[in-house]
């Protein structure tokens, strides 16, 4: 990958509070695959093992509801995370993630994870705190769809 590729996703939330520098580092650390339309990228309950970032294209995070009865959650384009608790604890997936369209997709192991923590302390910990906004986001947000959802089964 070039070292420039990934500064195109600077204002992605994973790089928050990071120099052009460091976003540069990362791009050795990070892997970057071309993934065709219709591809699944992980599904909902196999092990985590990578975090992922949306370069150009677009992925969708969905959830199965009954054996054969899916529900996106929602659609994911440049400069989106997803799958980051991968990194953090390695646990199961909580939904399933396809492209829609053909996507760039960066892709940072946990082995590389824990491996740059040790390396580059100053930017694992950057790297850490930004995945933490990250998921701290999406539980306010969850829990704001879901008040409003009570709100609304209760007004009807």
């Amino acid at each position: 990958m070039s070292q420039s590729d990934l500064l195109q996703l600077k204002d992605s939330p994973l790089f928050k509070g990071m120099a052009a520098k460091e976003i540069e580092f990362l791009s050795s650390v990070f892997a970057v695959n071309l993934v065709a339309e219709g591809k699944t990228i992980f599904v909902e309950n196999m092990s985590g093992e990578s975090l992922y970032l949306v370069g150009d294209g677009t992925v969708q995070i969905s959830q199965m509801l009954a054996e054969v009865d899916e529900q996106s959650l929602v659609i994911l384009s440049s400069g989106d995370v997803f799958g980051e608790m991968a990194v953090i604890d390695g646990g199961q997936r909580a939904a399933s993630a396809r492209v829609l369209k053909k996507t760039k997709l960066y892709s940072l192991s946990r082995k590389d994870f824990n491996s740059l923590v040790r390396e580059k302390p100053r930017l694992g910990v950057q790297l850490t705190l930004n995945i933490a906004r990250i998921f701290s986001q999406r539980i306010r947000q969850a829990k704001s769809d879901y008040r409003k959802m009570l709100i609304y089964s209760l007004n009807r």
